[in-house]
C-alpha cells in the first residue's frame, strides 16, 4: 500500500509543479489583473462548476466575500450554487441551462464569469460561456485534460493537462485560485 501512497503523493506534487510552467504563471498573472480591474470598476465575479469544481467555485467566492489572509473590504463574488435555482432550472429547463440562466439573472457588463471544469465538456458550462459573452461579461476558464469543447471559447483559459483523473486537475486549480486571490489582494489593498 505504501507504494501506491507514494505514487499518489508524486502525482499530487506533479499537479502542483504544473503551476511553475510559463503558461501557468502567465494565466495566474492575467487572471489576477483582470479580476482586480473588474473589482476596481465595481464589477463582480460569477463562478460555476459541477461536483468538486462547484465546491472549488464556492471556496473561490468565500475567500473573496470573507477574507483570505488579512482583513480587508469584502469583494463581490457569487458561486452559482443555490440549490433552489439549480433544481428549479434543471427541472423546468434542463440541467444544461442552470448556469446560463443564473448568468442571465445576475450578470452585468463588466462582470466576469469564471468556469471550472476538469473535462471542458460540461454542457451547462458550454451554454453559460456564450451567454456571459453575449451580455458583456469577460470569461475565464479553468480546464483540464485537453480542454474539451470549451477550449478556445473563453477570453482567458488555463488547461491543466497530463492527468487522467479530475482530482489532480482540481488540486492544481485550487492552488492557482489561492495564488490569484493573493495577487488580487496585493493589487487592491497591499501594493508596495
Amino acid at each position: 500500500m505504501q507504494g501506491h501512497i507514494l505514487q499518489a503523493v508524486e502525482d499530487g506534487v506533479r499537479a502542483i509543479e504544473f503551476l511553475k510552467r510559463p503558461e501557468s504563471i502567465t494565466f495566474i498573472e492575467s487572471a489576477a489583473h483582470k479580476i482586480a480591474a473588474c473589482f476596481k470598476e465595481g464589477g463582480k465575479l460569477l463562478i460555476a462548476g459541477n461536483g468538486g469544481s462547484l465546491c472549488d467555485a464556492m471556496h473561490f467566492a468565500e475567500e473573496l466575500t470573507g477574507q483570505f489572509r488579512h482583513k480587508r473590504k469584502a469583494l463581490p463574488a457569487i458561486a452559482l450554487s443555490d440549490p433552489g435555482h439549480l433544481t428549479c432550472t434543471a427541472n423546468d429547463l434542463g440541467y444544461e441551462g442552470v448556469f446560463s440562466r443564473a448568468v442571465e439573472a445576475y450578470g452585468k457588463p463588466g462582470d466576469i464569469f469564471i468556469s471550472l471544469t476538469t473535462s471542458g465538456n460540461s454542457p451547462n458550462i458550454l451554454e453559460a460561456v456564450p451567454m456571459a459573452k453575449s451580455m458583456g461579461l469577460s470569461t475565464i476558464s479553468f480546464l483540464g485534460k485537453e480542454g474539451g469543447k470549451l477550449k478556445g471559447l473563453s477570453d482567458l483559459e488555463w488547461i491543466v493537462g497530463g492527468f487522467t483523473y479530475s482530482d489532480r486537475v482540481q488540486e492544481a486549480h485550487m492552488t492557482a485560485i489561492h495564488i490569484i486571490i493573493e495577487m488580487v489582494e496585493k493589487q487592491l489593498f497591499y501594493a508596495s
